[in-house]
């Protein structure tokens, strides 16, 4: 009896001892390489296609594509504001938010040529593909609408009063889409059967939402705020806030579905990451060193690699925002 008492303390020991060293493991990231861009412009949103080793980038009036080896491979033109890109590989479609053309931009992903401009609500930001509703989600900031655009049909068909300007979207895959309102620090919910909201969940402990990723299967939103330096776990199901932690002045969340971290990228030059242990508890890993002005994030969730858009920067005359070194856009690529 002692010999098998003795073996279950030793086998809860063990098993406890491992959940201790796997909740106190680092990522062991870092920056792996920089892959130039000469030309100049400002920056947005970064797609990654981790099945095709593609990345998208917007850059200045134009999305620039790279292999993940860091070739350029081509560019789309004539995206004058661009934001984002999403893309349907099903149909060799990629869909690009021009924010002050107030339009989407369709263009073939072999050939990059563009095939329809189709107009949007006013300055569309962040867009994204519902893989539920099969439909191409803009939000657009200065009109504070989103607009749902049928790629089988190249058509809008709604449009989404919000009554607040909403930054950044994710879709849970069943029937729900969640968008983060910065102007009153909400995440909305959309029925993506109607697109008619159906909630609306005040952020607690975070202003001016920005960032924002999801995992579907515990029904966790991880939402990057900005001007609290804060990510807010929330129950997408209630709105409830069940993890909060310090981060950076961040613009960009991502989440891998395998590691089970939560990525924020800071525009001081650091990525914070949160590792989510079950559907009720997490917790802050690190900072990891990126650079200045690297605010945005893209994830390739097949090598699990990191990639962000940054740009050496000095002071402007007089204060404000710095001005970009003309020559010195490009992607930084952290992994292990």
């Amino acid at each position: 009896m002692n010999t098998i008492k003795n073996t279950l303390a030793c086998l809860v020991f063990c098993l406890a001892a491992n959940t201790i060293a796997w909740s106190q493991q680092k990522t062991g990231f870092h920056i792996l390489k920089d892959i130039a861009i000469p030309s100049t412009g400002g920056w947005d949103y970064i797609t990654v296609d981790g099945a095709n080793k593609r990345i998208y980038t917007s850059h200045g009036n134009q999305v620039n594509i790279l292999s993940t080896a860091g070739d350029s491979i081509g560019y789309v033109p004539n995206t004058p504001g661009v934001h984002g890109i999403a893309l349907i590989t099903a149909l060799n479609k990629g869909y690009i938010s021009s924010g002050r053309g107030n339009k989407i931009v369709v263009f073939d992903l072999k050939t990059f040529k563009v095939l329809n401009e189709v107009p949007v609500g006013e300055n569309p930001d962040a867009i994204f593909y519902d893989d539920f509703s099969k439909k191409i989600i803009t939000c657009n900031g200065r009109s504070k609408d989103a607009t749902v655009f049928d790629p089988a049909t190249e058509k809008v068909v709604a449009t989404i009063p919000l009554g607040d300007k909403p930054e950044t979207a994710v879709s849970d895959g069943k029937g729900k889409i969640f968008i983060n309102g910065e102007g009153t620090s909400n995440v909305i919910v959309i029925d993506a059967n109607t697109f008619k909201e159906i909630a609306r969940y005040k952020i607690d402990g975070g202003e001016s939402p920005s960032g924002l990723a999801m995992d579907r299967k515990t029904n966790r939103l991880f939402i990057g705020c900005g001007d609290t330096k804060t990510m807010v776990v929330m129950d997408a199901a209630n709105g409830k806030t069940v993890g909060k932690f310090p981060i950076g002045g961040t613009d960009g969340v991502v989440f891998d579905t395998q590691l089970q971290l939560a990525y924020a990228s800071n525009g001081e030059g650091t990525i914070s990451v949160v590792r989510e242990l079950s559907a009720d508890k997490f917790e802050f890993v690190e900072n990891i060193q990126s650079e200045p002005s690297a605010r945005t994030i893209g994830i390739d969730l097949t090598t699990h690699r990191l990639y962000l858009p940054a740009a050496k920067t000095e002071p402007a005359a007089g204060g404000g925002r710095p001005k970009q070194i003309p020559g010195s856009f490009h992607i930084i690529e952290v992994g292990k």
